[in-house]
């Protein structure tokens, strides 16, 4: 026992003696021969590990480790992994800005390479100053970087008393991640739950890659209103308007549309206009979802300008005319159905390789030139999909992309996946119903592909016939005993290198999967998910059997759409199954403003200085404080709250400590107990054990919290202060069984409490616990209410009673401007005669507490019923003695 006991340092000590213990290790042989449900299992989001971690990391992780805590205390063998999930567009945005380079497939690999940057923290390279490398020594600087940044987020998870086992962890772009992820995309293959389909489809102009519905966010973005007119022989004026924010699409039009119920444009429903400037003639048709009072009522369909276009055209089966290319401009080549008409010289001298901004400035020119354009454009603030980590609106063009059914075009799939819901407990219920509204508005299935380099390479190459055409409908794929492979790397068998791109040879996939492909199976990969014959790559099918599905998958709301989501469908299509039977959703951290702290947002706060300044305790005593599904205050009041709660648990403990010892026989300090205010305050814990064991399997640790904490300060303020003076017995005023009652209840209750404590405040509860026992506190049993022996007449009442009348002497005292120390020499403790009777049995130890010499008692009806003190004359306490 320290001779002044501090919170400082602790992390540091502990954190080195539970890893080199190995106190939270799992036992895979253990949980191998117990029941299923004494194991427990923790598929444990896999952070970005591109950057720095945020307080949002500490408060999410923070309950999932009180889970885990609890759970191990309570005899379960914890199955609690960590991943990194390291490949995706995050990771290559920031080596881009850390390196000052860009993938280039096009470049040859340079051995030995060596980058213009090593750190460009917090800035942004802009794209025209990095330099262009080859796709391996891109892959490679990733490699490297993500590894540097998983060091650092180790670090500081130790540092927060995070219980993972650090033995078994991933990276969803290492090796068995890998193989995972492309065996179970063959298998979706051959099962016809994979297919690769030429399609319009959203598209990042500055990342370059396909986005899915998934990652989509709606902002509002600068635009105006182009009332803009098309010609038509069955019009009253021969004129049509339409209203649009896009008029650089008119070359796209394939048709106009309005609500079937529109009684101005029934008429024109079956007949043609033709666009202005192009002179194009197209159909005027009739759609449900055309908005009869937005703009003109009706609308022109482009391919493509928003995802309703999209699905007019593929419901009214109208042709493709696309004009924006991958690069975000348009086409270079005069369309087929422009060319020859009035608007190609337009087209090509105008809007060919221009950007949509300069193509809309200059159609915007050539409608006014002819008339075309009625009034001038009315600016709005339009919404428009962005990449939830773009910066300019997504465009939706044609490529080809793999896809995963996810129930958006199956109404039977879409009905299983509600089900598989179904099949999980929520915590808390109500975030059930993101999920459910989730799948039910799903308007197509997930695309997986993306146009990057730092990623999982779909295992598939395609043949190329004599005439040199690719054949995407009979690709390549590999044995999953080879996996994992690299097809732009590696030649198909029967193939060698030299076929690579030829007549007769064949081609690789040139994508990558998208990173919630690999980390929507971390079910899979942590638990050992077997590979082609099961013994490689970290296969472990009698493991994998035991704990699939998981018991628990915590995270954040705003990732049920994403993670949740595709973990539930890679589970239904591969097992049959759910994934986990739990789900545990946190909150957000809101900033003084009440938004959401994120990295891209630019107002997310980072843990290492909090934790510093206050200790792990305290910010995990404040991330406790929140409860599941609910968004907290970052605040570091709360923090401060924590660290006294620390403090006051070491010392208090220490104090209780340094009372005499009781000698009991076989250990049994309860036997011991016998004085009616110790048996009070063991009754009154044995129900906060109740609560708080209650708390806990409801997933509710914020009230198991709140509970102990409660009950600790009454235990330290009032009890222990109320029974010193027995438990010290200076002066011999007490019997020895007195004494050893009061000495005994501390050390049991202290006991109890430090692992209530335990999975919150993990530091001080282990300094503590290190003081009398040898074993660590994490491995404690949980307290248990079963099984006591308490006297059958422990009456919690006595405690209450005894402390409401030593807070009356307090307050006597306090009023009269005098340190506790000062005599009570007469007074008179009034209450109802129930709460006077409970008092009675500790009234030894409230006069040793109060220094009372002279105490009367009266019956009367008090407010609130509780005991007051009346009439108090006091002495006050002679100098100290210097």
């Amino acid at each position: 026992m320290p001779d002044k006991p501090t919170v400082d340092g602790l992390e540091d000590t502990w954190g080195a003696v539970w890893k080199q213990n190995g106190t939270y290790t799992f036992d895979r042989e253990r949980a191998l021969g117990l029941p299923r449900e004494q194991v427990f299992a923790i598929d444990t989001p896999p952070p970005t590990a591109s950057g720095s971690l945020h307080v949002g990391h500490v408060f999410s992780y923070t309950h999932t480790d009180c889970m885990a805590r609890y759970q191990r205390m309570q005899g379960r063998e914890v199955f609690y992994p960590i991943g990194w999930d390291d490949n995706g567009l995050p990771t290559e945005r920031r080596v881009q800005n850390y390196y000052g380079v860009r993938g280039d497939a096009t470049k040859a690999y340079i051995p030995d390479y060596t980058p213009p940057l090593q750190g460009a923290e917090g800035k942004s390279v802009k794209a025209a100053d990095q330099e262009p490398i080859g796709r391996q020594n891109f892959i490679e600087l990733c490699d490297i970087l993500t590894v540097k940044d998983e060091e650092t987020f180790e670090d500081l998870f130790r540092r927060l008393g995070i219980s993972v086992d650090w033995n078994v962890s991933y990276r969803t772009i290492d090796e068995r991640s890998r193989a995972v992820a492309q065996q179970a995309f063959l298998r979706n293959l051959k099962r016809g739950e994979a297919y690769q389909q030429e399609a319009p489809g959203l598209w990042d102009v500055t990342f370059q890659t396909a986005v899915a519905q998934a990652e989509l966010e709606a902002r509002d973005y600068p635009g105006a209103y182009h009332r803009v007119a098309f010609h038509s022989d069955a019009a009253d004026d021969g004129r049509v308007y339409i209203e649009t924010t896009r008029p650089e699409l008119l070359p796209a039009v394939v048709a106009l549309i309005a609500h079937p119920d529109d009684e101005r444009y029934q008429p024109l429903f079956g007949t043609t206009v033709t666009s202005p400037l192009f002179g194009v003639e197209i159909p005027v048709l009739a759609h449900p979802m055309a908005e009869m009072d937005k703009g003109a009522g009706i609308a022109m369909c482009c391919t493509f300008g928003d995802l309703t276009d999209v699905q007019w055209w593929r419901e009214l089966q109208l042709p493709t005319r696309s004009i924006i290319t991958r690069s975000g401009r348009i086409t270079a080549e005069t369309p087929e159905w422009i060319a020859g008409g009035p608007g190609e010289e337009l087209f090509a001298e105008n809007l060919a390789t221009k950007t949509t901004f300069t193509a809309r400035e200059n159609v915007v020119k050539a409608l006014i030139a002819s008339g075309d354009l009625d009034g001038e454009p009315k600016k709005t603030q339009r919404k428009a999909n962005f990449f939830e980590k773009g910066d300019k609106p997504l465009e939706i063009v044609t490529s080809r992309q793999w896809y995963i059914k996810n129930g958006g075009r199956d109404a039977d799939l879409r009905a299983a996946l509600v089900e598989r819901g179904n099949e999980m407990t929520w915590h808390p219920g109500f975030m059930q119903s993101r999920y459910t509204n989730w799948i039910e508005g799903l308007h197509g299935d997930w695309l997986i592909s993306r146009q990057r380099f730092f990623g999982v390479p779909f295992p598939i190459w395609y043949p190329v016939d004599a005439q040199g055409e690719t054949d995407y409908d009979n690709p390549i794929v590999p044995d999953e005993a080879d996996l994992p492979i690299d097809p732009q790397g590696q030649a198909p068998k029967g193939y060698d290198e030299s076929q690579r791109g030829q007549a007769g040879g064949f081609v690789a996939d040139p994508d990558v999967m998208d990173t919630w492909a690999t980390s929507s199976l971390s079910p899979q990969i942590a638990t050992g998910w077997p590979i082609a014959d099961g013994s490689a790559h970290g296969s472990d099918a009698e493991l994998f059997a035991k704990i699939f599905p998981m018991d628990m998958r915590p995270q954040g709301h705003d990732i049920i759409r994403t993670w949740l989501f595709a973990t539930a469908v890679r589970a239904h299509h591969e097992n049959g199954s759910v994934p986990w039977t739990n789900t545990a959703i946190s909150g957000w951290i809101l900033d003084p403003d009440r938004k959401k702290m994120s990295k891209s947002k630019g107002n997310a706060q980072t843990p290492e200085d909090v934790v510093k300044e206050f200790g792990a305790d305290a910010v995990r005593y404040w991330a406790a404080s929140g409860r599941l599904g609910t968004d907290a205050a970052y605040d570091t009041g709360q923090m401060k709250v924590g660290r006294r709660l620390a403090m006051k648990i070491l010392n208090a403990s220490k104090f209780a400590y340094m009372t005499p010892e009781p000698s009991a026989a076989d250990g049994d300090l309860l036997a011991l107990v016998t004085q009616p205010l110790d048996t009070s305050m063991l009754a009154t814990l044995h129900d906060v054990v109740e609560r708080a064991t209650k708390g806990f399997e409801a997933w509710d640790y914020t009230r198991s919290l709140e509970l102990t904490e409660t009950f600790f300060w009454t235990f330290c303020d009032d009890y222990i202060e109320l029974v010193k003076e027995r438990a010290n017995n200076r002066d011999g005023k007490f019997s020895d069984a007195e004494a050893a009652s009061a000495q005994a209840a501390v050390r049991i209750a202290l006991d109890v409490l430090l692992r209530l404590f335990a999975p919150v405040l993990p530091y001080a509860t282990e300094e503590v616990w290190s003081w009398t026992h040898a074993d660590s506190i994490h491995r404690a049993p949980w307290p248990s209410v079963t099984g006591s022996t308490l006297p059958a007449d422990a009456d919690p009442k006595v405690l209450t009673a005894v402390s409401q009348a030593l807070a009356g002497v307090r307050r006597a005292k306090s009023d009269a401007k005098l340190g506790m120390r000062a005599e009570v020499t007469s007074m008179t403790l009034a209450g109802p005669a129930d709460a006077l009777a409970a008092a009675e049995k500790g009234e030894a130890d409230l006069r040793a507490a109060g220094r009372i010499t002279g105490m009367t008692t009266a019956v009367e009806e008090t407010e609130g019923a509780t005991l007051v003190v009346r009439d108090a004359e006091l002495t006050p306490p002679p100098p100290k003695q210097k």
